[in-house]
């Protein structure tokens, strides 16, 4: 459990920079260069690269050395532990925007008789 606790803490400290992010969207469409995935943000290949070694720690990236150039890709078994633990909630949340929305009709209701 506590793996499981450091792990995820380690793909949401990932998820909660919006370049990061924005790379990961990137690799939706297959393996890019980091220069390419560099590109849109106007950084440098070390800066890139810096935001990549966070992905990879939080095993949401896969590296590929060619050469000078280094590939990345999407891994997504991360993405979907993170996904299920925040689908617990889901629920929660779904439960209360109900009770939200009976409060609301009932409150129009009374104001409108």
């Amino acid at each position: 459990m506590v793996e499981q606790t450091a792990r995820l803490d380690t793909v949401f400290h990932a998820l909660s920079d919006g370049t990061r992010r924005g790379m990961l969207q990137a690799l939706e469409g297959g393996e890019k260069a980091i220069g390419d995935l560099a590109r849109p943000y106007a950084m440098s290949f070390a800066g890139a690269s810096k935001h990549v070694r966070v992905l990879e720690q939080a095993g949401l990236v896969r590296r590929r050395i060619s050469g000078r150039t280094h590939y990345c890709s999407l891994d997504a078994a991360r993405l979907r532990e993170a996904n299920e633990w925040l689908r617990r909630y889901e629920r929660f949340w779904g439960d209360r925007l109900d009770i939200l929305d009976n409060l609301l009709r009932q409150e129009d209701e009374a104001n409108n008789t």
